[in-house]
């Protein structure tokens, strides 16, 4: 007798896999990917990769042209400016990661409780993220500068306050979806505490749009903390910061524009690897989006 075949079943993929396929199958994500990886890469072994001393000073080579000693030229006061963008991937990166992580502590607990409750403890908090929105976030930070003065942690600190309300409204809108879904409701049901839906049961199905909004936040961050240190506000010189690089060689771009242009291209690499990255994250996380 012959064996009777069985019916083949298609094993359905998992949200991570699904995800993770859709993903590597954008190119513009992959090339994003490879960005972030880089910047990432120089921060973390700038000691090892860089060929010279960034706060080193080399008054014979002053204002050099790029070369093969110096790949991308030195600045006025005979810097190697390959050195001081690589060391400089560091504070783009910490200033970004940390304020991006406070921002996302506290406003996505505030997001969190206002989504989950919503009532008066919804329109306290949305009340209080719409006084933050009102003021442009890179004035915000700087009024709070202003205030506490530079400085690497004042600086994380301002980017933060000024990221607070956006991850707030994110997360909110990100748990309002997930609370009426059936799995709570049946948690509910079963007896199960505020705490533990929110943080078991609600939060892990919301990371999607999170996952998102933190990788476009931290271009924003790095853009920030350009745009702060070049007006002084930032880490304070000789640290190679890429905004106060940018502002060291604005009075020599007739001389030698690469004293602006290496940090500047330093930003645009960062800033573009990871919004890619996010757009490319948007779209894999998005269930109404593949097979």
């Amino acid at each position: 007798m012959s064996a009777v075949s069985q019916p083949e079943f298609a094993v359905p993929r998992s949200p991570a896999r699904r995800a993770a396929q859709l993903f590597f199958r954008t190119p513009s994500g992959v090339v994003g990917l490879a960005l972030v990886l880089l910047v990432v890469i120089c921060a973390v072994f700038a000691a090892q990769i860089s060929p010279y001393d960034p706060v080193k000073y080399l008054p014979a080579d002053r204002m050099q042209g790029p070369s093969v000693r110096h790949w991308l030229g030195t600045d006025l006061y005979g810097r190697d400016l390959l050195s001081r963008v690589i060391y400089g991937s560091r504070i783009s990166l910490s200033v970004s990661i940390l304020s991006v992580s406070f921002a996302l502590i506290v406003g996505g607990l505030l997001g969190a409780l206002a989504g989950f409750y919503l009532k008066w403890v919804d329109t306290l908090i949305m009340r209080l993220t719409d006084v933050l929105l009102a003021f442009p976030a890179i004035l915000l930070a700087i009024a709070l500068l202003a205030f506490l003065g530079g400085g690497f942690w004042n600086l994380t600190l301002a980017i933060a306050v000024a990221f607070t309300a956006p991850f707030a409204r994110v997360v909110r809108a990100a748990v309002l979806r997930s609370r009426e879904a059936m799995f709570v409701e049946a948690s509910t049901a079963l007896g199960a505490s505020d705490a533990r839906l929110l943080w078991r049961h609600v939060l892990p199905n919301s990371l999607g749009p999170i996952m998102v909004e933190v990788t476009l936040r931290l271009a924003y961050a790095i853009l920030g903390e350009a745009a702060l240190s070049f007006l002084g506000l930032g880490t304070q010189p000789p640290a190679p910061a890429w905004g106060q690089m940018i502002a060291d060689g604005r009075p020599f771009l007739e001389l030698n524009a690469w004293i602006s242009v290496a940090p500047g291209l330093a930003i645009m690499v960062t800033v573009l690897g990871f919004n890619l990255l996010g757009d490319a994250l948007r779209d894999a996380l998005d269930p109404r989006l593949g097979r």
